[in-house]
């Protein structure tokens, strides 16, 4: 029988190992480490789970609580790697969101066990209700899971965009009274925790899922497309709250300390991308955010304007002639799965004396470091990859910007236009570059819905067409 002091013990070191994994994956040059981390420390976590539920089971029992586990874990196991090894680049994002609702879905299941059969799980006694302090993680622990699965799930539609469902769909979902609304569904699902705290009555406890369920779909309904990847890290930050939750309620310093780490580090992240989007950290907890009523209009005026355009031998031309380049990753170079002509242009302009770089905005793509593991993926030279404001000061000495598939995170109207539903948003400022050239399938607006000034520029040159096909067309003009 395994003793506690050993169980606290491989805890602890798996612990130390989920922070070693988020220690490293802060850097690209260190992420394939930060990950055997998190593997090791998950998998020791694992087995001393299951050592433990052996050891505790009831005498005769132990080989059938066993292998209930270990077929959970198969199945998982299986599926999990399924989806890993057939994911492409491109669905990352709905990847993360479904990850992050099947945490908050196992949150609710492990409340829902532990309120109706206590002590199954070593809490309270037959005799006796659940110790108040059960309740109040309980209760917690359940509102945070429910409302991270249900606002994952929406997410993933947005995320999608594959559904014709309207909740599923990138542009914001409002109406009058909207706050009030979510205000009052917070307050009623707060109010059925206490009565459930107060008197253990499941009744409460049901109807404070269920609350809780329609509050995560109402509070990521507001928010567009363009601001889904604060979305992503918001609710990467709920999943960790609620699996912390569910460990203080059983005893699991593992699920505390994991789900602590999970919650803080999302949170962080979360205000990093706020920053990045100038965007208020209350609003996107609150679902406030998202609906810019101007954003829509955007594109009105473009087709009285016109724009330089080139082919991609011009592009190649242009680029074998400057002494710095610095490439603009965006979403397209994802649709377009380009990243690996990409790295060859980059070998090739290099090859030719041409210093190469890389700018990459914090929001670009469809979440936080969609564009680093992109580019990570091609094994491009992370001392070419700089985050943007390494890189924001290089603009004005550069000579060529290449921008791929990028458009809100360029657009001058941040920075140029007061009135700008984006305005006061960081960008990468490739305005200020003696030549830009900007690759996309057509003028359409971006995730903001708004015409970017850039595209209209005197210096700018359109090379319009799928980017893998315009990158291959650039390195063979070289």
């Amino acid at each position: 029988m395994i003793s506690m002091n050993t169980v606290t013990l491989c805890y602890l070191l798996a612990s130390v190992c989920f922070i070693q994994a988020l220690k490293g994956l802060s850097h690209p040059a260190s992420s394939r480490r930060g990950n055997l981390f998190g593997m090791v420390g998950m998998a020791l976590a694992i087995a001393t789970t299951a050592v433990l539920i052996y050891s505790l089971a009831p005498a005769g029992k132990e080989l059938s609580g066993l292998l209930r586990v270990l077929i959970g874990l198969v199945i998982g196991g299986i599926l999990g790697t399924l989806m890993a090894r057939r994911v492409e680049m491109t669905k990352m994002p709905e990847l993360v969101a479904f990850m992050h609702s099947m945490i908050g879905l196992a949150a609710v299941a492990i409340a829902i066990a532990v309120v109706l059969e206590p002590v199954a799980f070593g809490i309270g006694s037959a005799e006796f209700a659940l110790p108040m302090g059960n309740r109040v993680e309980l209760a917690l622990g359940a509102l945070v899971g429910a409302i991270t699965f249900s606002g994952s799930v929406i997410a993933f539609g947005k995320l999608s965009g594959k559904y014709k469902f309207r909740l599923f769909q990138g542009a914001p979902v409002t109406f009058k009274g909207q706050h009030w609304l979510n205000l009052l569904l917070g307050l009623l699902a707060l109010g059925c925790g206490v009565i459930f705290v107060m008197t253990q009555a499941w009744w409460a406890f049901g109807v404070l899922l269920a609350l809780s369920f329609l509050l995560g779909v109402m509070l990521i309904i507001p928010i567009g497309g363009a601001d889904m990847p604060v979305v992503v890290s918001m609710l990467n930050s709920y999943s960790g709250w609620a699996a912390a939750g569910i460990g203080f309620s059983l005893n699991n310093s593992m699920l505390i300390i994991a789900g602590s780490l999970v919650g803080s580090s999302g949170a962080i992240l979360s205000y990093i991308m706020c920053k990045a989007m100038n965007r208020a950290f209350f609003n996107v907890i609150l679902g406030g955010f998202g609906a810019n009523p101007g954003a829509s209009a955007g594109g009105a005026d473009q087709g009285n304007r016109s724009v330089k355009s080139g082919s991609a031998e011009d592009a190649a031309f242009m680029m074998s002639n400057a002494e710095s380049v610095v490439i603009v990753p965006g979403y397209g170079l994802a649709v377009a799965r380009a990243q690996h002509a990409l790295k060859e242009l980059s070998d090739k302009l290099t090859s030719q004396g041409v210093t190469v770089r890389y700018a990459i905005h914090p929001v670009a793509g469809r979440m936080p470091g969609h564009m680093n593991v992109l580019l990570a993926e091609a094994e491009m030279p992370y001392e070419q990859v700089f985050e943007m404001d390494d890189i924001n000061s290089e603009f004005a000495q550069t000579d060529v910007v290449l921008v791929l598939g990028a458009n809100d995170v360029v657009n001058p109207a941040a920075k140029n236009d007061p009135a700008s539903p984006i305005a006061g948003m960081p960008i990468l400022e490739a305005y200020k570059a003696r030549t830009v050239i900007v690759n996309k399938r057509s003028m359409a607006a971006g995730y903001a819905g708004l015409d970017n000034e850039l595209f209209y520029m005197d210096k700018t040159m359109m090379v319009f067409g799928d980017a893998k096909k315009a990158i291959e067309d650039m390195v063979k003009a070289l």
